[in-house]
């Protein structure tokens, strides 16, 4: 399991909790970077993402962030195919994605409490498995996906799609996120936020 460490949660001043994923919820975010790689280099872009741009792109849905990689170094790769082949790499290392440790206690705390729901860039098949692996599927009470809404994050659909369904008024709602695509799409849904921090250790290294 990792660890981000001694960290506080406000106990109260909230109706709801609204988790993102990947980088906060579970720590997959080396995963996910080393998925991308591989896809980039199996289509013949090897080397173009640099780790400090992942990290500040996290939370974008993949085919975004294909987009943009075009656009950046004048390339023709094929979003939904790059798309397909990084979640075929993340895929194959589901295995070493553990749960936050601090994150995960705090939303375990909350359980039959407080309506929870997660809002993620990634896909729906790929969130329901990552839940699944660390055995946290049956937290939730709504899953909100990148195929569930027009505009990803930083657009802020995600969120109000999610406190939507809790029934709950997204300015009554907590977000916990770890990027900064995903602050900025919780702040503008209207949410009062929480930043995670990247975790200190892994149980993977």
């Amino acid at each position: 399991m990792a660890s981000i460490g001694p960290f506080s949660f406000p106990p109260t001043g909230f109706e709801a909790v609204i988790f993102d994923c990947d980088g906060t919820l579970v720590d997959s975010m080396p995963a996910h970077f080393d998925a991308w790689c591989e896809a980039l280099a199996l289509h013949g872009a090897g080397g173009v993402f640099k780790e400090d741009v992942f990290f500040a792109m996290g939370g974008r849905p993949t085919m975004d962030i294909v987009v943009e990689l075009n656009d950046e170094y004048n390339l023709k790769l094929d979003p939904s195919a790059v798309a397909f082949a990084k979640r075929e790499a993340f895929l194959k290392r589901l295995n070493t994605v553990t749960l936050i440790e601090e994150v995960a206690a705090f939303a375990e705390g909350l359980r039959g409490k407080v309506p929870m729901a997660i809002a993620t860039g990634g896909s729906r098949m790929v969130i329901e498995k990552t839940l699944k692996i660390v055995g946290i599927s049956d937290w939730f009470d709504e899953v909100v996906t990148a195929d569930d809404v027009e505009e990803g994050k930083p657009a802020p659909d995600i969120f109000l799609k999610a406190a939507k369904l809790l029934g709950v008024d997204p300015t009554k709602c907590l977000a916990l996120e770890d990027a900064p695509a995903g602050i900025l799409a919780a702040q503008r849904a209207g949410m009062q936020v929480i930043a995670i921090p990247s975790p200190l250790v892994s149980s993977n290294f």
